[in-house]
């Protein structure tokens, strides 16, 4: 409904650019607002405002201008001039109704267009962090990253979608320590659990199911993965570890 007023109004423009009321130069954006108080219509435009110091006349002369040259339409019923400038339309009682046999017409094609022909977007969801559990956050991400997406397609846009992984860098040392220290607590090691750990319930379950598996080769990539780590910690002064328990006896665990 909103693109027929559009229309509308872009072809009343056109005419009075035709006959010099106002320049050929002028290419306003047409804007079609729902109106909040009923008794104004149901949609309105503030077109007349926004031409009116580019066109050097009065906003209330220029709409009456397009209302004259509107074209007609069986969906409106009136157009009233309110306040300033305002064009407010009166529709039809049938006008709402009259998009349900364009859905039927259209099909899967109903609402698509090329407004965003040749434009790239770039849309980056979800990139859940690897270093924590899934949440239902995440699937409210993943689903509203989507529909923008496609919504985005409908109208012509070329569109690449991101999931950033984000698994490299400082939080995913800081997990693979994290996991570590827990496993040898399950294994009964004493160790007092750095406080920049991850604290997290989730660590101390997966340390278990390692435990609970006698996933050798588990502990063993785990054992050469922390060699790394733990030597960057170390040198970095990121762990303080406040046992007696050396490096040499953990690494040989």
């Amino acid at each position: 409904m909103k693109q027929h007023l559009e229309q509308l109004i872009q072809q009343s423009i056109t005419a009075m650019q035709t006959q010099g009321l106002i320049s050929s130069d002028l290419s306003p954006s047409i804007q079609i607002e729902y109106t909040r108080d009923k008794q104004h219509g149901d949609f309105a435009c503030n077109i007349a405002l926004l031409l009116a110091k580019p066109a050097g006349r009065k906003p209330r002369e220029i709409a009456e201008a397009i209302v004259q040259h509107l074209p007609a339409s069986s969906l409106v019923k009136e157009v009233q001039i309110a306040g300033p400038g305002f064009i407010n339309f009166f529709m039809v009682a049938d006008a709402l109704h009259s998009v349900i046999s364009k859905i039927l017409v259209d099909g899967a094609n109903y609402g698509r267009s090329e407004i965003g022909k040749d434009r790239n977007i770039h849309i980056e969801y979800v990139s859940s962090n690897p270093t924590g559990p899934l949440h239902v956050g995440h699937g409210r991400s993943a689903a509203y990253g989507a529909a923008v997406a496609d919504l985005l397609r409908a109208i012509g846009c070329r569109v690449h979608r991101e999931y950033y992984v984000n698994d490299a860098g400082r939080q995913m040392n800081i997990l693979a320590t994290s996991l570590w220290l827990r496993y040898l607590q399950a294994c009964g090691e004493s160790i007092t659990f750095p406080k920049n750990g991850y604290q997290g319930e989730y660590i101390k379950t997966i340390a278990a199911e390692l435990l609970k598996n006698k996933a050798k080769h588990c502990a063993i990539v785990l054992k050469q993965y922390l060699l790394i780590f733990l030597q960057m910690w170390w040198s970095m002064k990121i762990m303080r570890m406040k046992t007696p328990v050396t490096l040499k006896r953990i690494l040989m665990v």
